[in-house]
């Protein structure tokens, strides 16, 4: 399987810290060695940085971790390859235009017997892995059914939530989907994530010998949302996610929020 992270803060932010530790999965504490990639929004625009080595191998990750570059929503993935080759076309996240907007999108899991009923039209797959097919169905269902986003957000969010629970129908589907202003998870087996405000503390990396004091490195009024896979700290209180939950957040904090009902009872 992949992992996944994403970032939703109130002020630009940098990644690092948190990239570091995933970093570390690409091929020294995880076995996922098929590529990675990471997309950063400024404005409506985007940039992402992707490479089918290792993360642990690679410059351009290295080149991440060095250069700090802040953003309000961040969104990175390192491959375990199931479908489709290792190659960069291949390598998450993907993105794709609409509405005027750049959709970035990664997914953690595997999907089987899909693909009549994933059939897509306007958005077409240029790889071959069943991810980036879902993302195109996902955007086209968006687009069929509303003619520019809504400005009522919990229409998208329901829209967005139903139909990823028919993807997990297929198998697993843990994924990441943003437009640049709301960030979107959705929970089949393994994800997870922090909201770190003040007071702001210390924490020390799973995965490599790294610590860092957030009080010096942030401001009292900033507030700062961290999803991935796996928790990335061990000193921290992480929310995990349940199967078939999804959350939507906005500049750092929750705007929306499902828990299967027989989820929470159990």
């Amino acid at each position: 399987m992949c992992e996944l992270l994403g970032m939703s803060a109130n002020v630009p932010t940098d990644i690092v810290f948190s990239f570091t530790g995933l970093v570390e999965r690409g091929g020294v504490t995880g076995p996922h060695k098929d590529g990675w990639g990471i997309t950063f929004y400024d404005g409506k625009g985007c940039r992402s940085f992707k490479d089918p080595l290792p993360s642990c191998e690679s410059q351009v990750a290295n080149l991440i971790k060095s250069y700090p570059i802040k953003s309000e929503v961040v969104i990175s993935h390192i491959r375990q390859a199931n479908r489709g080759e290792v190659n960069l076309e291949n390598t998450h996240p993907f993105t794709r235009e609409l509405w005027g907007t750049n959709w970035c999108y990664a997914h953690n899991g595997q999907l089987s017997d899909y693909e009549e009923a994933l059939a897509t039209s306007r958005f077409k797959p240029i790889g071959q892995t069943d991810s980036e097919l879902a993302f195109c169905w996902l955007l086209d269902l968006l687009a069929q059914e509303f003619d520019e986003m809504p400005q009522d957000t919990s229409l998208i969010f329901e829209f967005i939530r139903k139909h990823a629970d028919k993807l997990r129908s297929f198998g697993v589907f843990n994924m990441l989907l943003t437009n640049g202003d709301y960030l979107i998870a959705y929970c089949s087996n393994n994800l997870s994530w922090i909201t770190r405000r003040a007071p702001f503390g210390k924490a020390t990396l799973i995965d490599t010998d790294v610590v860092i004091d957030f009080h010096k490195e942030t401001t009292p009024n900033d507030i700062v949302t961290v999803i991935a896979t796996r928790p990335l700290t061990n000193n921290e209180d992480w929310h995990i996610m349940k199967e078939g939950e999804c959350v939507m957040f906005k500049l750092g904090e929750v705007m929306h929020q499902h828990i299967p009902q027989e989820v929470t009872a159990k």
